[in-house]
């Protein structure tokens, strides 16, 4: 896993800026004499309010309870992924330390999914990037404890890939596919497409398919070395697959949802960072919102910075020609398609990887459809599963 800090130390950005950058607009010029000592005037009569404010709203009220404040620090776990496009471009444009203001940036790269949810709940990293699944797996085990997701950050860009003689689901009958990890998103989707087409399958790995756990780098060596015949995976490494080991998509995700769209990453919160400190995951959702709409505005941009990224968190980029076929089959956004879940969870059960909950509170959109109220944008719903 790499760290990273990020050294920019801006004052905290407020919505009206965000809205000024996505808008395209200037900051205002500089105001002079009466005019400042008049404004912090009032900003100091207003932080007093505001503070006093606080206070009563904690605890029902109670004197002396404490604010909530920025925090120092946050820290701040991803991939080296495509799927993971705005946390890269976020780190490498420094447009989560522009927003982030006075608070530091510590970046983490993970490699899975269950190792990011380990961190997260252990307080060891304050929010991540990752899949829906460990993410909602993670909610689940605590019993609500743990995270909250507060924000999508991609649509699509998961195929399952397989070897150019198997045409259907009855040529997979005994043969071995991989996924990155069980549980996981991919293989959750994996695993019900399977029993979909009568194909059995156990967390052990028996059954009519053989599902092994692997990592993404190992399951390009493996299936160029003839070891496995397929494999679920999301971006870059279905088209590495395709493009560098000959495989041939069997199956879309994208085609298995309505409107062709699934969610592949969100944005996750450790619950306790989230109680003691709103106003830095506000500035974290202010850069992420800001990252999302820097990707969709800059097409011709993004494969390059994406790159630049991914050299600095995993030490090397992607052939030209993996990137662009990776970004066509991806939307980025900060949507986290709440309405899936549900569905996503049943999945989960009837493989056997999962376990029945109510997902009521999983969710907390408010500060992302605050920042995205403050942008001019639309903003997101919960699908009646927590705050927005």
């Amino acid at each position: 896993m790499t760290t990273r800090a990020d050294a920019a130390t801006p004052q905290p950005a407020q919505p009206l800026r965000l809205k000024r950058i996505v808008a395209g607009e200037k900051p205002q010029g500089t105001m002079r004499g009466l005019e400042i000592l008049l404004v912090t005037a009032l900003v100091a009569l207003i932080g007093a309010g505001a503070a006093v404010a606080g206070v009563n709203a904690q605890d029902g009220g109670e004197a002396g309870a404490p604010a909530a404040a920025p925090a120092a620090v946050v820290n701040l776990g991803y991939f080296g992924n495509i799927t993971h496009g705005p946390a890269l471009v976020g780190v490498e444009k420094g447009i989560f330390g522009a927003e982030l203001g006075a608070t530091k940036l510590n970046t983490q790269v993970f490699t899975s999914g269950p190792a990011t949810v380990e961190a997260l709940n252990a307080g060891a990293i304050d929010a991540a990037y990752l899949g829906p699944n460990p993410a909602l797996n993670s909610y689940v085990q605590s019993g609500g404890e743990s995270i909250r997701i507060i924000a999508g950050a991609a649509s699509g860009g998961a195929q399952f890939v397989v070897r150019p003689g198997i045409s259907d689901a009855a040529g997979l009958r005994g043969k071995t596919v991989a996924t990155p990890q069980l549980g996981g998103t991919q293989d959750v989707a994996l695993r019900t497409w399977l029993d979909g087409h009568g194909l059995k399958t156990t967390p052990s790995g028996g059954g009519d398919v053989n599902i092994t756990p692997t990592t993404n780098a190992q399951t390009l060596r493996l299936f160029q070395d003839g070891k496995i015949d397929g494999a679920w995976v999301a971006e870059p490494w279905a088209s590495r697959l395709v493009l560098q080991a000959g495989a041939k998509v069997l199956v879309n995700e994208a085609e298995l949802w309505d409107k062709g769209e699934f969610s592949t990453t969100v944005l996750a919160v450790n619950k306790s960072f989230l109680a003691a400190h709103p106003q830095t995951v506000e500035a974290l959702l202010a850069g992420h919102i800001e990252s999302v709409a820097w990707l969709d505005n800059h097409p011709g941009e993004a494969a390059g910075v994406i790159n630049e990224a991914l050299v600095e968190a995993i030490g090397q980029p992607l052939d030209d020609d993996v990137i662009a076929r990776s970004l066509e089959e991806l939307e980025f956004t900060s949507d986290p398609l709440a309405g899936t879940f549900p569905t996503l969870l049943d999945h989960g059960v009837e493989s056997g990887v999962s376990k029945p909950a109510d997902l009521n509170g999983l969710f907390d959109l408010s500060l992302l459809n605050k920042v995205l109220q403050a942008a001019g944008g639309d903003t997101v719903t919960a699908a009646g599963l927590g705050a927005e």
